[in-house]
């Protein structure tokens, strides 16, 4: 478990004494659904209303007795009411109570990630804007390939956290039901009335079809649903741990007073928030495989979901929380540095220009074989002997018979390849 490291929201969502206390949200509010019909005396449900509680420490004790957390919970439950605890889980098996309380907390739960989501497309919107026009090299298979802006990074970073937003709203959609229909599902000792009371008041949907528990296709989804957003932290993070090697420098990581980045180099400033957000998004990832596990239970049901669902509940919504707020502070106090970026943009030659010399040539009257020859020979010179592209062009006859200086030195304006930047910019954030 790692609680120690979320924020207090969620911490509190999925604390043990959070457990009980949804659970007893829905005994009593199954009370209240029996009462509107007419099975619990209004004196009884006055009571359960306000004696309704339970000692965390005696449920505990209990359980050891009866090896069973539910039963504990409601003896406990039905000892603080008095006479009226008789109607405590009346017509109820246990998953009725547990399942929805579980979908309640992960729908709470998915409303938390949500706000982090939403912090951190402010952050990237806001750098997007601000770095729109930065010129930087673009990169393909590590390799320099022609320039792009540090406001288009960030302005992917923010698409790609639009559309994790958007699955975990339909995540949350999908597990936001719950269900009170008994042993099998079949509303036997429990009329619907109740179920329908239960969930409206918990802001729950009344589920589709249950067998003795919600169907664990919903809980799989969400799940799922977080490992790609972990997914998608991790492309950030491998990204920016890129970028911040010695040997590229366009950006860093803030830097603490007193912080230290290696115990034995005093030099080191490390990506450690990148690396530390490469390494949760693996174990954000692990939970998936469990969750899609469960789906597959013995007929109306077992328990064999129910162990791995105490673990992968609190510690994936913990710990995507705690990634989406980290990766928060990492973005917002992220160092870029124009110059070194201009500097690696230059760093080749000029030979990332080459391809708009080769449609300049081939609509100059060349076969795009003929044009491909000898830029490629040009350029690969260029970078074997350190000699600038253009320089190099402006002496190759091939070329300067269909392309004069001046037309050759517009080919190599970075600007030129920014001239749809408004447009992108517009696809993403609109006008």
């Amino acid at each position: 478990m790692i609680e120690r490291y979320s924020r207090p929201q969620m911490s509190a969502i999925w604390s043990l004494e959070s457990q009980f206390r949804t659970w007893l949200d829905v005994e009593v509010l199954a009370c209240e659904g029996w009462a509107k019909i007419g099975k619990i005396p209004e004196d009884a449900m006055q009571a359960i209303r306000e004696k309704a509680d339970f000692d965390l420490d005696k449920v505990l004790e209990k359980e050891k007795e009866t090896k069973h957390d539910v039963a504990a919970f409601v003896s406990e439950v039905q000892r603080h009411v008095g006479d009226a605890g008789r109607f405590i889980h009346l017509g109820m098996t246990s998953s009725d109570v547990v399942d929805t309380a579980f979908a309640y907390r992960m729908r709470t739960s998915a409303g938390e990630l949500l706000k982090g989501i939403d912090e951190l497309l402010k952050v990237t919107q806001d750098r997007a804007q601000k770095d729109q026009y930065v010129p930087m090299i673009g990169r393909t298979h590590g390799i320099h390939a022609e320039p792009t802006t540090m406001g288009l990074k960030w302005l992917y970073w923010h698409s790609l956290l639009k559309r994790a937003k958007t699955r975990l709203e339909m995540a949350r959609e999908e597990v936001s039901v719950g269900k009170l229909s008994g042993a099998v599902g079949t509303y036997t000792h429990m009329p619907p009335e109740v179920e329908a009371h239960v969930c409206e008041k918990l802001g729950l949907r009344v589920d589709t079809l249950s067998t003795q528990v919600i169907a664990r296709d919903r809980f799989a989804s969400y799940f799922s649903t977080l490992g790609l957003l972990g997914s998608c932290i991790e492309l950030i993070s491998v990204e920016l741990r890129h970028l911040q090697r010695t040997e590229v420098g366009e950006v860093r990581e803030g830097f603490t007073p007193g912080q230290k980045g290696s115990s034995a180099m005093p030099h080191k400033r490390n990506p450690i928030s990148a690396e530390n957000l490469t390494g949760l998004s693996r174990m954000l990832r692990s939970y998936v495989v469990p969750a899609m596990e469960n789906v597959a239970l013995w007929h109306e049901r077992d328990i064999s979901h129910s162990s791995v669902e105490r673990i992968i509940g609190p510690d994936a919504n913990i710990l995507a929380d705690y990634m989406l707020a980290r990766l928060k502070t990492l973005l917002t106090n992220l160092e870029v540095f124009p110059q070194k970026m201009e500097a690696n943009l230059n760093l080749l030659q000029g030979v990332v220009y080459s391809q708009r010399v080769l449609l300049a040539l081939v609509e100059s009257g060349y076969s795009r074989d003929e044009a491909y020859q000898i830029i490629q020979r040009n350029a690969l010179k260029a970078l074997d002997q350190q000699i600038p592209l253009k320089d190099l062009l402006k002496q190759d006859a091939g070329v300067s018979e269909k392309l004069d200086s001046a037309e050759l030195d517009k080919l190599f304006d970075p600007k030129l390849y920014f001239k749809h930047v408004d447009y992108l910019y517009e696809k993403v954030l609109g006008k």
